[in-house]
């Protein structure tokens, strides 16, 4: 038994989303989150400023304790995680690409599916080699779709804004005939009623939080590393205290929490 905390971060509030599954998945562990939210969106900077940005993060983190980490972050996933594992070798750190794409094939029937992610994410190119090496014959239409992020963290999930920036996005995609859809951010699951209704219930959404989260599971069992006891504690840092966070984090964790401040530039 190990009670220690799972780390996990992202540039703002749409880690969130792996927080709730983890929550679900693993109800006794205790969680230490921290959002970047002085220094949203990556999806537009650099791989080497993201990496920079996720280094101090995960100091921060084994600052508290952390037992392992979930990079709950697309964009981080796709562009830092092999430097980030060079980094911090003794650190497990479970990304949310792998288990997107694996969850993704699963779901496909007829072997088109569609990508959206930041500007960062889609440029990578990772969840579209991913997805080729591991379903020979499978059609992958990749959208960046930046504006998604900043309506997210406004709290502009489902909107008359939020749908006319879905419609604008989407129908490229859903044209192409896709039948499922991986919410290549984890800002994105906020916006997945908005974006359910754009795509249409024909089309499968993908969201690679929950299988990260069963992800993280499977390995704290099979290292006798799975936490214990009573109901899990929740603790969340974020570089600035922007109005909406607390907002987001009540909506999506049905309760609410206070965030705490600090200075990730220390780290």
């Amino acid at each position: 038994m190990d009670n220690r905390p799972i780390g996990l971060f992202d540039s703002g509030v749409g880690g969130l989303t792996v927080v709730k599954q983890v929550i679900k998945v693993m109800p006794k562990e205790e969680t230490v989150y921290f959002g970047d939210t002085a220094r949203v969106p990556y999806g537009s900077k650099t791989k080497e400023t993201v990496t920079k940005f996720s280094s101090q993060i995960i100091r921060f983190l084994k600052s508290k304790d952390v037992k392992a980490i979930i990079i709950a972050c697309n964009t981080v996933s796709s562009n830092s995680y092999e430097d980030l594992k060079k980094e911090f070798p003794d650190m497990p750190i479970i990304e949310v690409v792998t288990p997107g794409v694996e969850s993704c094939i699963a779901a496909t029937k007829n072997k088109k599916v569609g990508v959206i992610g930041t500007l960062a994410t889609v440029g990578s190119g990772s969840y579209e080699k991913k997805l080729k090496e591991s379903c020979e014959g499978i059609e992958v239409y990749s959208k960046a779709c930046p504006l998604f992020v900043p309506l997210a963290e406004e709290g502009f999930t489902n909107n008359d804004i939020a749908k006319l920036t879905a419609r604008t996005y989407l129908k490229e995609l859903t044209d192409k005939g896709i039948d499922s859809i991986i919410l290549g951010c984890t800002h994105y699951p906020l916006l997945k009623t908005c974006i359910g209704e754009v795509v249409g219930e024909s089309v499968k959404i993908v969201d690679p939080a929950k299988a990260a989260a069963l992800k993280m599971k499977k390995y704290l069992d099979e290292h006798d590393m799975s936490g214990g006891g009573e109901e899990g504690r929740h603790y969340f840092y974020v570089s600035d205290l922007t109005p909406t966070f607390d907002m987001i984090c009540s909506k999506v964790l049905k309760k609410s929490y206070h965030a705490e401040k600090i200075d990730i530039e220390k780290y």
